[in-house]
């Protein structure tokens, strides 16, 4: 599986989250702890969003091996959502492929795999407009499910309720799906456990950060229990049944 994490508060180097803290995003693609049987190293791409913006950076390949993205660790950002990804077998490695996904407003991320894809979420799929499915960033489950959050979002919906539904959705006709999402505006984070872990650090009303794992041995680290929904911002973290 993939790690993720996603932060919201003053603003901090992207360093800060990638590169430097003791369990930094990059230590966890290649020294992850709580894989749940998902794999063992993430070497298949990442990418990086922050705000203002967003803006973007995606590429295949393993993030410590970036000197690019480490140039640009002194970039600082309000909000980041950023991601490592340990590829499913048959779906493709390249740089389209990798979280984040994006309509220029949303940030998002999906650590995890539809079972049988893509087979079971066919007629899922035939819900979407043939040009959302014609401009999908790739041919994965990810992208696809991103392409359902969307549409939802544009339709109106409540982020937390369209995240809480499509798993719904997927769960009902690809059952043991990991459907474990990030997604942030630059002001809120929403994320889901479904069968993978997500932690949470709030500090003092000043800044959120939601990731697969603690980035270090902060005791304000606290882990989100599977099948729940978070909704946070810097003043209030809200979790609830999913």
């Amino acid at each position: 599986m993939c790690r993720h994490l996603a932060y919201l508060g003053p603003a901090v180097p992207l360093s800060a989250l990638l590169h430097d803290a003791p369990h930094s995003l990059e230590h966890q693609s290649y020294a992850p702890g709580d894989m749940r049987g998902g794999g063992s190293v993430n070497v298949d791409g990442y990418g990086v969003g922050w705000f203002p913006g967003p803006v973007r950076y995606r590429r295949a390949g393993t993030l410590w091996s970036d000197a690019n993205l480490r140039s640009l660790g002194t970039t600082e950002a309000t909000a980041v959502l950023a991601a490592v990804r340990n590829a499913t077998t048959g779906m493709p490695v390249a740089d389209a492929a990798c979280a984040p996904f994006t309509d220029g407003t949303w940030l998002f991320s999906h650590n995890g795999r539809v079972v049988d894809w893509p087979h079971s979420v066919a007629d899922l799929a035939k819900t979407l407009p043939v040009t959302d499915l014609l401009t999908l960033d790739a041919p994965t489950d990810s992208a696809l499910l991103w392409a359902l959050v969307a549409r939802a979002l544009a339709a109106g919906k409540n982020p937390a309720g369209a995240l809480v539904e499509l798993s719904d959705e997927v769960e009902a006709v690809a059952p043991g799906s990991r459907l474990n999402f990030l997604m942030t505006n630059g002001s809120v984070i929403v994320g889901t456990t479904w069968t993978h872990s997500l932690w949470v650090r709030h500090h003092d009303d000043e800044s959120v950060t939601l990731a697969s794992e603690p980035l270090d041995g902060d005791p304000a680290w606290r882990e989100i229990p599977d099948h729940h929904v978070v909704v946070a911002d810097p003043s209030t973290v809200e979790v609830r049944p999913a």
